[in-house]
C-alpha cells in the first residue's frame, strides 16, 4: 500500500465481480474520499489585512502615528482613513476576480459506474476506492487514476493533461489519469490511485507550490516610495537639527520635523495607483480580458516574451475538414468549426457524388456527432468524428435516413494496432482509418499517395475511407478478413484551424518588440504546420521536442531566447523550466494555456494568461489574466492597456512630485531665513492638497487611454521615476508652481501693507497662506493637462480625456470651498486672500502651461538634432 492510497495493481485482471460493498466501505474509511486536496482558504480579514500592511501602507501608518504623537490627531486620522479606504478598495477589486481553489474538484464527475458484488452500480466519484472496477463509456470523465483492463474502441481525450489535441486509443494495461474523459468506445479499468495520489493532484500541487515573482510595478513603486521616504525623513531630520541650532525647544522642533516629514510623503499616491489600475482592469474586462490581480495590468506592458500554447490558444480546438480527395477529383471546404453551413468547392463536377458517398461512409464509421447546445454547435464525442459529421451535413447527406434503411449489422471498433475500424450494413462494408492502414487493403489507390503527401505537408490529419459490397459471410468473419478488397472512396484532410486574427496579433507582437514562442504538448509536425500557417516561425528558429531541451538552465535560456521558437511534446515540468530560464535572462514572461498541465507554468510566469471558455479551472485559478473570448489577439489589446497604464503611472507620478516641490519650498525658505520668513503652507494644507484636490485629477490622468502608437515602441522598461520624469517634476513644473505660490504669498503681504525689511504682520498670514494654497490648486489644474503628454502642449487635444474635464473643475471648486467656508478654512489655517493674491494665484495656471510648452518645444528641437525620432 502506497502513500495516499496508491497501490501496485496486479498484472492479472481482477475477478469480474469487483470489490464487495463491505471491502469498499472499509477502504473508504481507511483512505478517505476520492477528492483533490484543497488548500486552506485565506480568510477575508487576512486578505484585507494584507492590503493594509504593504510597504507604502506601513509607511503611512507610521506617519499617522507620528502625527498623533506630534499633537496633530486630525492629520493622523486623515492618513489612517486614506490607508483603510485604499485597502478596502483594492481588496474588493481583487476579491471579485479570485477563483476559489475548491473549483479544482469540479474536474471530477459527480457519479461513476463501478462493479461491486458482481453488479454494476452508480456511486458518487468521491466514494471510489483503490481496486474498484470502473466501467467506462463514451462521455464519462475519468474520476481517478486507473489501470485499463479491457478496451473496446476506447478513445481518451487527454488534452487537459498533455496538451495533445488528438484523442489516444489505449490498450489493455495502459494507465488512465483523472481529469481526462472518454470520447469513444467502452472499457473497464481498476482504480490505481485516488485523491491526492493522482497525477492531477500532483500537477495542481505543483502549480500551488510555484512561487510568484514580484511584479515590475511592485518593485518600481517600492523603489519610488523608498526614495521619497528617505528624502522626507532626511528633510525632517535636517529641520529638527536646524531648529535646535536656532534655539527652539526640542519638543517644538520634533513636532515641526514630524509635520514636515508627513507633509512630504505623497499620501495620495497609493489610492491613485490603485484607482488607475482598477480603471484599466475594468476597460480590459470590456475588451474580454479579465484581470485577476491589479498589478498584472502594468506587468503586461513590461512583457518581453510570450510562451503560447497551441491547442485552444492559437487554434480553435475544433477539428474541421478542409480538404477531401476522391478518385473523381478534389474538394475544398471553406469554413471552420462545427457550424454546418459552409461552402464546399469541387475541382471536378463528377467529384460531388463521390464526395457524398465518402461522407456517408465516414459518418457511418463514426460515433462522434455535433449538437446544438447553449446557442452554438459543439462536438459530442471524438472531435475528429464530429468534423466528419459536419462534412456530411454540409453536403446534405442524411445519415439518419440511411441508418434507418440500412441498419448496422456488425461493428468492428477502432483498434490501435490495426489503426482502423469498420461497419457492416445489409448492403455495404465501410472502413475508416489511418491511410497507411487502409490503402494497402484497397484494390486501386491511383493518385492517393501523392495527395496524402500534399495533405501531410500542410500539417493536416488524414483519414482514408473505403467500402465494398457486403456479403452474408461478413457477419462471422474476423476484422482482417472483413477489411479486404476495398474500393478507396477518398482521403479526408482535417485540421484544428487557427483562431481568427492570430496572424495579425503575432505581427503586432513583433512590432511591439515582444518575442513569441509556441510551447505545446502536441506532435512536432502538427506544431510546425500551425506555426508556419499563422506566421509564428521565423528564419533559423528551431523546432524542438521536450526531450531535446538541455538540462542546464543557462543553456536552455540561450537556446530559447529568440523569436519564433517551437517546442512540442513538453511536460508541465518543462514549461516551468522554460519560464524560469527566460526570466533568468531578464525577460518578463507571459505564459498562455488552458489545460491542467499549464497550471504550474502559469503560476510561475510573470503573467499567466488562461483561456476563459475552453480553459480548465486549474488554469484560470493559476493565471493573472483570463481571456474571456479565448482569442490570442486579446493579448495584444491587453499589452496595449498595460503599456498605457505604465505611461499613466509616470503621468500622475510627475503630477504628484510637482506638487511636492511646491509644498516643500515654503519650508526651505523658512529654514534658509532662520525662521524669519513665515511658512506659506501648513501641514494640514499640504495634506488637503495631497488627498483632497490632487487625487481627482491624478485619477483622471490614470484613466488616460493608450495612444495609437503605444504598440509601435519597445516594451515599457526602465525605472518608473526616470530622468525625464524627475526633470519635469523637479526642474520645470515644480519650480514654476513653487514660484507662483510664493509670489502669491508675498503679494498678499504687500497688499496688507508689508514692505521688505519690515516684520510680517501676523494678521495677514492666513490670507497670504490662502493665496499660496490657491496658487498650488490652480497650478495643479494646469499641471494635470501638461502631464498628459511629454511632447505636446497641455492645450492640444485637451478634450479627449473627459474625466479630466470634470476632475480639474471639481478640484478647483473644492479648493475654493476650503478657502471660503469659514470652519474649514480655520481648521486649515487659511483665509480668503486679497484681490492681488487672487490675481497672482489665477496666473499660476497659464504660467505652468506656458513654461511646459516652452520646455517641450526646446526638447523636441534638441531631439531632432540628436535622433531621428523621440517616443511620445
Amino acid at each position: 500500500m502506497g502513500e495516499h492510497g496508491r497501490v501496485e495493481v496486479p498484472a492479472a485482471p481482477r475477478p469480474q465481480t469487483g470489490l464487495t460493498a463491505a471491502e469498499a466501505a472499509a477502504r473508504h474509511r481507511r483512505d478517505g474520499p476520492n477528492r483533490l486536496p484543497a488548500p486552506l482558504p485565506v480568510p477575508a480579514w487576512r486578505q484585507l489585512l494584507r492590503q493594509m500592511v504593504s510597504f507604502f501602507a506601513v509607511l503611512l501608518w507610521v506617519a499617522a502615528g507620528l502625527a498623533v504623537v506630534a499633537g496633530t490627531p486630525q492629520l493622523g486620522i486623515a492618513i489612517a482613513v486614506v490607508v483603510v479606504v485604499n485597502a478596502g478598495f483594492a481588496f474588493v477589486q481583487e476579491h471579485r476576480a479570485e477563483r476559489s481553489a475548491a473549483r479544482l474538484r469540479e474536474l471530477l464527475p459527480r457519479r461513476t459506474t463501478v462493479v461491486r458484488d458482481g453488479v454494476r452500480v452508480e456511486v458518487d466519484a468521491e466514494e471510489l476506492v483503490v481496486d474498484d472496477r470502473v466501467v467506462l463509456a463514451t462521455g464519462d470523465r475519468v474520476s481517478a487514476d486507473l489501470l485499463l483492463r479491457t478496451s473496446h474502441g476506447l478513445g481518451i481525450d487527454t488534452s487537459t493533461l498533455t496538451g495533445e489535441s488528438v484523442p489516444v486509443s489505449p490498450e489493455a494495461g495502459a494507465e488512465l489519469y483523472a481529469g481526462t474523459f472518454v470520447v469513444e468506445g467502452e472499457g473497464e479499468a481498476d482504480v490505481a490511485a485516488i485523491g491526492a495520489a493522482t497525477r492531477l493532484a500532483g500537477i495542481a500541487q505543483l502549480a500551488q507550490a510555484a512561487p510568484r515573482r514580484r511584479s515590475p510595478l511592485a518593485a518600481q513603486l517600492r523603489q519610488v516610495v523608498r526614495t521619497i521616504s528617505l528624502v522626507a525623513i532626511g528633510v525632517g531630520t535636517s529641520f529638527f537639527a536646524l531648529m535646535l541650532l536656532l534655539g527652539t525647544p526640542a519638543s517644538e522642533g520634533f513636532v515641526f520635523a514630524v509635520g514636515v516629514t508627513v507633509a512630504l510623503v505623497p499620501e495620495g499616491l497609493l489610492p491613485t495607483v490603485t484607482l488607475s489600475l482598477a480603471i484599466a482592469a475594468q476597460r480590459m474586462a470590456e475588451r474580454q480580458a479579465l484581470v485577476r490581480h491589479l498589478e498584472a495590468v502594468e506587468t503586461l506592458g513590461s512583457t518581453t516574451f510570450i510562451c503560447t500554447d497551441k491547442t485552444g490558444t492559437l487554434t480553435r480546438n475544433e477539428m474541421s475538414v478542409v480538404r477531401v480527395w476522391t478518385p473523381a477529383g478534389g474538394v475544398r471546404v471553406e469554413g471552420t468549426g462545427y457550424e454546418p453551413t459552409a461552402r464546399v468547392l469541387s475541382d471536378a463536377p463528377s467529384a460531388w457524388d463521390a464526395l457524398r458517398r465518402l461522407a456517408l461512409a465516414a459518418v457511418r464509421c463514426s460515433t462522434g456527432r455535433v449538437v446544438f447546445v447553449d446557442g452554438r454547435w459543439a462536438a459530442q464525442g471524438d472531435p475528429m468524428e464530429a468534423a466528419l459529421d459536419v462534412l456530411a451535413r454540409r453536403v446534405d447527406v442524411k445519415v439518419a435516413d440511411d441508418t434507418a434503411q440500412h441498419p448496422e449489422v456488425v461493428r468492428r471498433p477502432f483498434d490501435p494496432r490495426r489503426r482502423r475500424m469498420s461497419v457492416v450494413t445489409r448492403d455495404e462494408v465501410y472502413v475508416k482509418g489511418a491511410p497507411d492502414s487502409v490503402l494497402p487493403r484497397c484494390r486501386e489507390v491511383n493518385g492517393a499517395p501523392g495527395e496524402l503527401e500534399t495533405m501531410a505537408r500542410r500539417g493536416l490529419r488524414v483519414l482514408a475511407v473505403a467500402a465494398r459490397p457486403a456479403v452474408p459471410a461478413d457477419v462471422d468473419c474476423d476484422a482482417d478478413a472483413l477489411e479486404r478488397d476495398l474500393e478507396l472512396l477518398g482521403l479526408v484532410g482535417i485540421e484544428d484551424p487557427p483562431r481568427p486574427h492570430v496572424h495579425e496579433a503575432l505581427r503586432a507582437c513583433r512590432e511591439a518588440g515582444v518575442r513569441v514562442a509556441m510551447i505545446t504538448g502536441d506532435h512536432p509536425a502538427t506544431a510546425r504546420a500551425i506555426a508556419e500557417e499563422v506566421g509564428l516561425t521565423v528564419a533559423d528558429a528551431p523546432v524542438l521536442t521536450g526531450d531535446e531541451l538541455p538540462a542546464d538552465e543557462g543553456a536552455l535560456g540561450r537556446l530559447l531566447d529568440r523569436d519564433g521558437v517551437v517546442v512540442s511534446r513538453v511536460s508541465p515540468e518543462d514549461k516551468l523550466r522554460i519560464a524560469r530560464a527566460l526570466q533568468t535572462r531578464g525577460h518578463v514572461v507571459a505564459m498562455t494555456g488552458d489545460g491542467v498541465n499549464d497550471g504550474p507554468a502559469l503560476q510561475a510566469a510573470d503573467i499567466g494568461i488562461a483561456m476563459g471558455r475552453s480553459g480548465t479551472d486549474v488554469a484560470r485559478d493559476a493565471a493573472d489574466l483570463v481571456l474571456l473570448d479565448d482569442d490570442f489577439a486579446t493579448i495584444v489589446v491587453a499589452i496595449a492597456f498595460g503599456r498605457g497604464t505604465f505611461g499613466n503611472l509616470r503621468r500622475f507620478l510627475t503630477y504628484h512630485l510637482t506638487d511636492n516641490v511646491a509644498e516643500l519650498t515654503p519650508f526651505v525658505l523658512w529654514a534658509l531665513s532662520g525662521g524669519r520668513f513665515p511658512l506659506a503652507l501648513g501641514v494640514l494644507q499640504i495634506l488637503a492638497l495631497d488627498i483632497g484636490t490632487d487625487t481627482f485629477s491624478a485619477v483622471a490622468l490614470g484613466a488616460e487611454r493608450p495612444s495609437d502608437t503605444v504598440l509601435r515602441r519597445p516594451p515599457t522598461a526602465g525605472r518608473l521615476l526616470d530622468r525625464r520624469t524627475a526633470w519635469r517634476a523637479f526642474g520645470v513644473l515644480g519650480p514654476t508652481e513653487a514660484f507662483l505660490a510664493i509670489a502669491a504669498f508675498v503679494v498678499s503681504f504687500l497688499a496688507a501693507g508689508w514692505r521688505p525689511g519690515a516684520a510680517f504682520p501676523a494678521s495677514a498670514l492666513a490670507a497670504a497662506s490662502g493665496a499660496a494654497f490657491l496658487a498650488v490648486v490652480v497650478g495643479q489644474g494646469a499641471n494635470a493637462f501638461a502631464c498628459r503628454s511629454t511632447r505636446r502642449p497641455g492645450w492640444v487635444a485637451w478634450r479627449t480625456n473627459r474625466l479630466l474635464l470634470v476632475a480639474v473643475p471639481f478640484a478647483l471648486v473644492l479648493g475654493l470651498l476650503s478657502l471660503l467656508v469659514r470652519p474649514v478654512a480655520d481648521v486649515l489655517g487659511q483665509a480668503s486672500p486679497p484681490p492681488a493674491g487672487w490675481l497672482v494665484a489665477a496666473a499660476a495656471g497659464p504660467a505652468v502651461l506656458l513654461v511646459d510648452a516652452v520646455e517641450k518645444r526646446w526638447r523636441r528641437r534638441a531631439a531632432r538634432q540628436t535622433a531621428p525620432s523621440l517616443p511620445s
